[in-house]
């Protein structure tokens, strides 16, 4: 679990959110931009942070009613090997392709598109394989609280390519698995696509 100053800090975020999208009340504006900016500051001085601004300034973009952020992530197979992709933006390391999902898409269109946008391989997703809150499963530490959706898919053609984003995609053994990029993904959900691989007929895995 992620330390509790940040769950509170995001429920306050989130709260003063919502009560700037429904209010319309002058004082109450105030109070509710004031709940930020107490919000940034807790994030801020406990993660070490010099400066609270920033996160203010990102908190105040998010507009309407508060609701977690939903990152994609899929899981493809060939010759018992994962298909990972190398961030440029983490220092070389290695993610399930994935990211934010789009407003238009369905979440299987989301990872379809992110698998050949970041590897250039062709995917059809064949399922849901888990659902999880990204709070309760040991990445590092993100202002917003997220959803993390796991699809299953199989490659059915493409050829590999490189972009803006993405250093390299490669294919890795269970046991041979690269560095990790903690924040998209960690070695326990890996290790849970393998063992969907072998057992596709498991349930869908939430929290």
């Amino acid at each position: 679990m992620p330390p509790q100053w940040l769950l509170w800090a995001q429920r306050l975020q989130a709260l003063s959110q919502s009560g700037i999208a429904f209010s319309h009340d002058v004082y109450d504006l105030e109070r509710y931009g004031e709940i930020t900016r107490i919000a940034a500051e807790m994030m801020a001085q406990a993660s070490g942070l010099p400066d609270s601004e920033p996160l203010a300034e990102a908190f105040a973009r998010e507009i309407g009613y508060a609701t977690p952020k939903v990152d994609i992530r899929a899981g493809v197979f060939r010759d018992e090997r994962i298909l990972l992709v190398q961030e440029r933006a983490d220092e070389g390391r290695w993610s399930l392709p994935g990211g934010w999902a789009d407003v238009g898409d369905s979440p299987a269109e989301v990872a379809v598109r992110e698998v050949r946008e970041e590897s250039g391989y062709e995917v059809v997703t064949v399922k849901l394989a888990a659902v999880l809150d990204r709070n309760k499963h040991g990445h590092t530490l993100l202002p917003f609280h997220v959803y993390k959706v796991f699809f299953l898919c199989d490659l059915v053609g493409g050829e590999r390519t490189a972009n803006h984003e993405i250093e390299a995609a490669d294919w890795f053994a269970e046991d041979a698995l690269p560095p990790l990029s903690i924040g998209r993904v960690t070695d326990a959900q890996i290790q849970m696509m393998f063992r969907y691989r072998r057992e596709p007929d498991l349930p869908t895995r939430f929290d």
